[in-house]
């Protein structure tokens, strides 16, 4: 992506555009992400287009979209992990792989879904209900890194960020 944004092949509105339709032929299908940021997205890229036209991005991935598990904090959202039983108090700070994605200038779609408390590895949360395995409507993707998994599979952008202690994100 980085050689298409600089050789204006491509761009990072051009990008996301294709991804949200992604996101939204697939996600009432397979329940991947638990929020969806549209507008901050929206102005990530067309800041990111600019600097590319300019000459100077803020890394080789700026403008690149990326999900965010949601464990991992992000100022103004709450943080269910994956939980009913939670706490829906936006966090006041970025976690440090959330503030290093947006200091390389990366487009954050949102945070994907996990199940309670990460501690499953069914893709079952009692927050979110099931995530479904794009390939196999009829099975879940397994893992707390359930969301992410699905995410990446049904094409909603090349990263995607998990967390993995017992098998988080090799399960899916």
């Amino acid at each position: 992506m980085a050689a298409a944004f600089r050789d204006g092949e491509a761009s990072p509105v051009e990008v996301l555009r294709d991804v949200f339709e992604r996101v939204d032929a697939w996600e009432p299908k397979i329940n991947a992400m638990y929020l969806v940021h549209r507008d901050a997205a929206w102005s990530a890229a067309t800041e990111s287009e600019a600097r590319w036209r300019a000459g100077r991005p803020l890394s080789e991935i700026d403008g690149v979209p990326v999900t965010l598990k949601e464990n991992l904090y992000s100022a103004g959202d709450p943080a269910p992990l994956g939980t009913a039983a939670s706490d829906l108090t936006p966090k006041a700070a970025d976690a440090p792989p959330t503030a290093r994605v947006r200091d390389a200038g990366c487009v954050i779609l949102g945070k994907t879904t996990m199940p309670d408390f990460g501690m499953l590895s069914s893709g079952t949360s009692s927050f979110h209900g099931v995530t479904r395995n794009p390939w196999r409507l009829d099975r879940n993707t397994s893992g707390s890194s359930s969301g992410a998994a699905a995410a990446a599979a049904a094409g909603y952008g090349p990263l995607h960020v998990g967390t993995d202690i017992g098998g988080s994100v090799r399960l899916p």
